[in-house]
């Protein structure tokens, strides 16, 4: 265990430079060191549509990088087959696949809906993991940037496009349009809302009706806020601690800081990551089959 705090904490040194200049820009005394400045999305490539803003920005950037390595998980680990004898990495694999079909649709789709909806909960757990995972590993992806030999590169920095509202808003939002769209298809429009009243006396429908529309509202934020504050949360621990080593201006911090970070890094690495990826494709799953088979 020293051994992995004492790596991780070399780890953790990549991303000092992004913190620095934070704390630079912002000042050095602690009221206007404000760790959530990382937060603040600047455009790299300004697309704008109208009312609508596409520009291409920092989480703009690991969405896109999250997807493309999603992607050669997919085809690396479950398409590729290199020799007649099964490897580690097929292993690994067929792993994803079981965690996938076993623990996450069967649980919570019905037997006729796995076929049409595994690869939508499957894909939303690999993806939600690599963009978690890619959130923990040092990136040049960061606004702030640093002069070598006259050219100006983006420093490296820790990032997770998932600890903003707009991309896990915009995961739930799926998971919610699918649920009542297959929901409509399977039962038909007013069986699937009639579904949604349980059977109490009529004179209860003004209270029991608002209730239950409020409540599938409430998934859609259920699902987006999960994920969006725990992954902004250990962020803001491990910039924190990063950021006292400015604050307080006194490098010998670091021998306290970095290790605490690396604490919190290990937590979120080993624990946070994958159970956050896991629930809301479970969630998803069992959303949508709630919606297929509403007596259940």
């Amino acid at each position: 265990m020293t051994r992995r705090i004492a790596a991780l904490s070399t780890f953790f040194l990549l991303a000092l430079p992004a913190v620095a200049l934070a704390a630079e820009e912002n000042g050095t005394d602690e009221e206007k060191f404000n760790p959530a400045s990382e937060w603040t999305l600047h455009e790299w490539i300004p697309i704008h549509l109208g009312p609508i803003d596409m520009s291409i920005n920092k989480a703009v950037a690991y969405l896109l990088l999250g997807a493309l390595v999603s992607c050669l998980i997919g085809i690396v680990f479950m398409r590729v087959k290199v020799g007649s004898e099964p490897t580690r990495r097929q292993a690994l694999g067929e792993t994803i696949y079981e965690v996938a079909q076993v623990q996450v649709a069967e649980q919570g789709l019905p037997t006729k809906a796995i076929g049409r909806w595994f690869p939508y909960v499957a894909t939303l757990m690999i993806f939600i993991w690599v963009i978690n995972m890619l959130g923990f590993i040092p990136l040049p992806l960061s606004d702030e940037k640093v002069t070598i030999a006259g050219v100006k590169v983006p420093t490296l920095a820790l990032f997770a496009a998932t600890s903003t509202l707009s991309t896990t808003l915009a995961l739930a939002l799926m998971t919610f349009v699918f649920t009542h769209v297959e929901g409509i298809r399977a039962n038909g429009t007013w069986k699937y809302f009639k579904s949604w009243i349980p059977d109490v006396p009529k004179a209860m429908y003004p209270l029991i009706v608002p209730l239950e529309i409020l409540g599938q509202f409430m998934r859609l934020i259920s699902l987006s806020v999960r994920l969006y504050a725990n992954m902004l949360a250990g962020h803001m621990l491990i910039l924190t601690f990063l950021g006292l080593i400015f604050i307080i201006e006194n490098v010998l911090l670091a021998v306290i800081a970095v290790p605490a970070a690396a604490v919190f890094y290990l937590f979120e690495v080993v624990i946070v990551v994958s159970i956050q990826a896991y629930i809301f494709a479970a969630l998803s799953a069992i959303y949508i089959g709630s919606a297929i088979e509403p007596e259940h």
